[in-house]
């Protein structure tokens, strides 16, 4: 379901958390400055910065939630994330920077040789292998999906045991780290989570349940800032 805010923006409707149920909300970074420029390359968990329009995308997705009330705030160590986790508990009042949780669980895949290399030099067959959950593919010095999302849901979980029941938390992170939170959720196979579009600066929402189910509310929402277009090419 969706309703309307008073600026008219098509915002989703969510009820409140229940009292046997916590919420997370699932933040992706904005738009990066891809190392390779013209030559968009796969930069993994390399620490590369937001954008002009990257740091805008965040303020936004900030202030969509500034209309929660959220308990924890959580993030990726890499500096895309932090922003946008700042500006989260920017806009929260009550909270103070220091209360930000860094959780290195929550960093973006590694692509370990692959990054600064482009898909054509990877190879289509090597990436469709690789998404595939080929762990012989893995790239030297690098992690497979399932590595991955071992490490994101126990980061995930160490989130979640520090919110109270019918409470809320934020995560701002990654695309392929969203998706491994996202694809849990959804039943979807590891192997097939790269199909999940998990647009820059956007924000999905899963509220977990005491008995143990979880109920996805929306996925990959992006506020409206009449903000042009983002780039979002390899990650």
């Amino acid at each position: 379901m969706t309703s309307s805010s008073q600026n008219n923006e098509v915002v989703p409707t969510i009820p409140n958390v229940g009292k046997d149920s916590k919420r997370l909300f699932l933040v992706r970074h904005g738009e990066v400055i891809n190392p390779g420029g013209d030559r968009p390359v796969f930069y993994g968990s390399q620490d590369v910065k937001l954008s002009p329009l990257g740091e805008q995308e965040a303020a936004a997705a900030a202030n969509y939630l500034q209309r929660f009330d959220i308990q924890c705030v959580a993030c990726s160590p890499l500096r895309r994330a932090i922003f946008g986790a700042e500006k989260v508990l920017d806009k929260q009042g009550s909270k103070a920077l220091s209360d930000l949780v860094v959780n290195p669980g929550f960093t973006e895949l590694n692509r370990g040789a692959w990054c600064g290399l482009t898909k054509e030099e990877i190879g289509e067959e090597n990436l469709s292998r690789f998404d595939g959950c080929d762990i012989t593919i893995t790239p030297e010095g690098g992690e497979s999906y399932p590595e991955l999302k071992v490490r994101v849901l126990k980061a995930r979980d160490d989130v979640l045991s520090m919110v109270d029941l019918g409470q809320a938390a934020a995560i701002v992170s990654h695309l392929q780290v969203t998706r491994c939170m996202l694809s849990e959720s959804l039943g979807i196979p590891t192997e097939s989570m790269t199909s999940l579009k998990v647009a820059t600066a956007s924000i999905s929402c899963i509220d977990y349940h005491e008995n143990g189910t979880q109920t996805l509310h929306f996925q990959s929402f992006k506020p409206e800032a009449g903000l042009k277009q983002a780039k979002d090419g390899a990650n």
